[in-house]
């Protein structure tokens, strides 16, 4: 068995953020493609896409924080 090493919490924390951030700004931008696309009058996708992304941002998030 290899020892494996040490993460430093901090770079660990600061990936997750990152991760978050990745994510919500990915479905924003894409809901924003999908409204100029779309021409919609209210930008709805951007809406439901960013909620989305929050809430698989908070999913991953607990995922990785939960993992033994």
């Amino acid at each position: 068995m290899q020892n494996q090493p040490k993460v430093n919490p901090w770079f660990k924390y600061s990936n997750l953020a990152f991760q978050m951030i990745g994510v919500i700004v990915s479905t924003a931008l894409g809901g924003k493609y999908l409204d100029k696309w779309l021409n919609t009058s209210f930008p709805v996708f951007t809406l439901v896409l960013v909620l989305f992304g929050v809430f698989a941002a908070l999913y991953l998030v607990l995922k990785d924080l939960l993992k033994k």
